[in-house]
């Protein structure tokens, strides 16, 4: 498959330019971060999942969405989708004339669930998927993906989540390198979000983290993580001791006092609760799905409770 038409889309010089008409599908997971303890390097891919439809066309960029916050996203070239898409190509070295893009967004924005790394993965995806489509040259693999959606996001939990599905423990190279690596969760896990109306910003909500913590609260994260990879793989019983936190959770409850009371309550009532990411959604991990208390006590406090399953990866279809 090729054209004549002068790439300027992905690699402007590439020699591999696809042909108009090319199309890409992708179903991409929510995603939670952190789980507790586990800051930026623990993640759980969430049953909730946008969809993003990628075809090559004769020039330019266009995007349609519908769906979560689609009032609020630009609809040319300047929309995550499109230039995580763009990216994709790029890095493939591979051009395309014009893209058309069909955004379908379920995720909520900006509650602690992933919507933006989903978004990034699911650009990068639907790139794969075009260049697989295409035939000419290998798509990118997942070791690509958790690095060019890491760069995007600045850190690989949420997104290398949404790649690989199910559990992942992440890590960051001193020389800019994303990694990640799947666990395969004990099947009795039951992941339950409280999500509210109110949307809150990661940037904001990183920045009220202090550049340093007492050597004992970060010893005390250090267990917790290592007993969080034991609770989500062999011994669920720990998951209550495994996602307590010292480092960023209590920084960042004064911003969310509404998620701060919850996970409290929640806690006090023996579930295994966090907050999900930046918030301002919380998760609880167990092992039996929650009930009637649990959702009345999350009504009080301005949150709908929302069972959800532990998803794959990101599904690409060309």
């Amino acid at each position: 498959m090729s054209t004549d038409a002068t790439p300027v889309l992905g690699a402007p010089d590439a020699e591999l330019t696809l042909a108009p008409g090319l199309t890409s599908r992708v179903r991409v997971p929510a995603s939670t971060a952190n789980l507790g303890p586990g800051f930026d390097c623990l993640g759980l891919a969430l049953g909730l999942y946008d969809e993003v439809a990628v075809t090559v066309t004769e020039s330019g960029v266009s995007v349609d969405v519908s769906g979560q916050a689609c009032d609020d996203v630009p609809r040319d070239a300047r929309h995550l989708v499109a230039r995580a898409v763009i990216r994709g190509l790029e890095a493939a070295g591979v051009g395309a004339p014009g893209l058309h893009l069909d955004c379908t967004n379920v995720i909520p924005h900006s509650r602690g669930l992933g919507s933006s790394a989903a978004a990034v993965v699911g650009g990068l995806a639907a790139a794969s998927g075009l260049i697989a489509a295409d035939g000419r040259r290998p798509a990118l693999t997942d070791t690509e993906l958790v690095q060019l959606s890491g760069e995007f996001e600045g850190h690989p939990d949420n997104a290398a989540a949404s790649v690989l599905g199910g559990g992942v423990v992440t890590w960051m190279s001193a020389d800019g390198g994303y990694f990640a690596r799947h666990l395969d969760l004990h099947p009795s896990i039951v992941v339950t979000a409280f999500v509210p109306d109110r949307e809150s910003s990661t940037h904001v909500t990183r920045g009220l983290l202090p550049d340093s913590v007492p050597r004992a609260d970060a010893v005390f994260n250090v267990s917790r993580v290592a007993l969080g990879v034991v609770a989500l793989t062999t011994d669920p019983s720990c998951l209550f001791d495994a996602t307590e936190d010292r480092l960023h959770q209590g920084y960042r409850a004064p911003s969310m006092p509404e998620t701060a009371a919850l996970v409290a309550d929640l806690r006090k009532a023996g579930h295994a609760a966090t907050v999900s990411g930046a918030g301002p959604s919380v998760v609880v991990l167990g092992t039996a799905e929650l009930g009637d208390a649990e959702s009345a006590l999350a009504a009080t406090h301005g949150f709908v409770m929302r069972p959800l399953p532990v998803a794959g990866g990101v599904e690409v279809h060309s």
